[in-house]
């Protein structure tokens, strides 16, 4: 039988609080997204669309070629200046009420600076000035960029930072301690604590290299990028210089050659390589995660902090499961944005307009998981003493020295016997060793061998994380 479908509820008037939120960015991780929440909100945006409507029209104003508006007195670009500057989320909220009436953003950014400047003196006349010859992606682009440029050199870079360093001082802590390596799973040639650590920190030393050499391009040429009405209103007037000058004044570097918007390669570059990044720290989150499993790491307990809701026991490695699963869902975004941005049908559609406003959803995903990870790593300690178990449980891994030093001395089917005796075969040392002594080995060679051990068997493992 059928069970009657509930009738449909009204939607309870909710408020907006952490409660409330419909991303976990606003609600569960508010505090640890928060860094770029001035940068990449709605009132971010803004701000930084004003920003650039400001030093459009002071770089309009600088130039000689166009008589109508002569340069401003210090007191007006003191005005000009800190109406960006000073920029409030009540002021955003003002933009938001013209947009009601104009169903436009940008031009809602415009009628604001207007009517913030229509009573001065010396701004009033020239308030026709304001977005000149600008097509709204002129602003957009450039104010994308600022937040971008902004996130990273303020909150990205820094936080990632702060998480290498961390991993350096632990390859340097844990260089000589010894530990089973395992490849497919299976035992292997054994290795250091510090050493796989160092691999990690050599890693993203590569990419963080590669991010801080990413460009950020921007463009301001007009609805076409061929300033056709810029030439039109001022054909003196040399507009591809002034465009670069003014780009390269916001500390952005110059495209030349665009549509109506700017392409968008640069952010995806910046994107895949913090993808790339992420990628390495997920891949860490999964080994540290298996290497708590198996014993090799304790986790520090906090007072009153439960692992399981039924199991009293359990520490679970909960950072770096939270950091895990938001790099996956910022890799997630970030690949749909450098799939995504760079393609737009003929000289312009609006599809990298929505897509853009998620910029800061991924990023803040990228924050969460490195404060998660960060959080992780601060509660490890090595376990020795499980480390040094599973090494002496492990004597097989000796095989591949041992057939090694037989290969060096002309000892037939090297390899061939020590798999017959190791594949698949419980060793010890006592058979190892029985093994090794009964070799036709120079007397060097054979004590080398059976001094060995699996955890005095690491090459220079200690060498190489000490010089990361």
């Amino acid at each position: 039988m059928t069970a009657c479908p509930s009738p449909p509820r009204e939607p309870l008037p909710m408020s907006h609080s952490a409660l409330t939120a419909l991303s976990p960015l606003d609600g569960r991780y508010a505090r640890a997204a928060e860094p770029l929440r001035p940068i990449f909100s709605e009132y971010g945006l803004i701000h930084a669309r004003v920003r650039v409507e400001v030093e459009w029209l002071l770089a309009l104003a600088s130039e000689p070629g166009i008589p109508e508006l002569p340069p401003f007195s210090g007191a007006a670009i003191d005005r000009l200046r800190a109406l960006a500057n000073d920029f409030s989320v009540v002021d955003a909220a003002r933009v938001k009420e013209i947009e009601a009436t104009t169903a436009h953003d940008v031009k809602a950014v415009e009628y604001f600076i207007k009517e913030r400047l229509k009573d001065h003196a010396e701004l009033g006349p020239a308030l026709e000035f304001v977005h000149f010859a600008c097509t709204s992606e002129d602003i957009n682009n450039l104010s994308y960029a600022l937040m971008l440029s902004e996130a990273y050199t303020s909150v990205l870079a820094p936080r990632t930072w702060d998480v290498v360093t961390k991993l350096h001082a632990m390859a340097h802590e844990y260089a000589a301690l010894p530990m089973l390596s395992r490849t497919h799973g299976q035992t292997a040639s054994p290795t250091t604590v510090g050493k796989e650590i160092a691999n990690v920190v050599a890693r993203l030393h590569r990419q963080v290299a590669v991010m801080h050499g990413i460009e950020f391009p921007g463009k301001i040429n007009g609805a076409v990028g061929n300033y056709n009405a810029h030439i039109v209103a001022y054909p003196e007037v040399d507009w591809p210089s002034l465009a670069q000058r003014f780009v390269e004044s916001l500390g952005l570097d110059f495209n030349a050659y665009t549509t109506q918007i700017e392409p968008h390669d640069g952010i995806a570059e910046l994107c895949d390589a913090q993808r790339r990044i992420n990628t390495i720290l997920l891949d860490l989150c999964r080994d540290v995660w298996g290497y708590i499993s198996l014993g090799y790491f304790k986790q520090s307990v906090k007072a009153g902090e439960v692992g399981s809701s039924t199991m009293p026991h359990k520490v679970n490695p909960i950072d770096f499961e939270n950091a895990e699963g938001n790099f996956g869902l910022a890799n997630a975004l970030l690949g749909h944005f450098s799939e995504k941005l760079p393609i737009s049908r003929w000289q312009r559609d609006l599809t990298d307009s929505t897509v853009l406003r998620a910029l800061g959803t991924a990023f803040g995903h990228t924050i969460v998981a490195l404060s998660s990870l960060e959080r992780g790593l601060g509660k490890l300690s090595a376990n020795p003493e499980r480390l040094a178990a599973d090494l002496d449980a492990a004597w097989e891994v000796l095989a591949e020295p041992v057939q090694t030093v037989m290969r060096r001395h002309g000892l037939p089917n090297p390899y061939e016997q020590l798999k017959e005796l190791t594949r698949g075969q419980g060793m010890n040392a006592e058979s190892m060793r029985a093994f090794i002594a009964g070799l036709d080995l120079p007397a060097d060679a054979k004590a080398r061998l059976l001094a060995l051990t699996p955890g005095g068997y690491s090459g220079l493992a200690e060498r190489l994380a000490r010089e990361i």
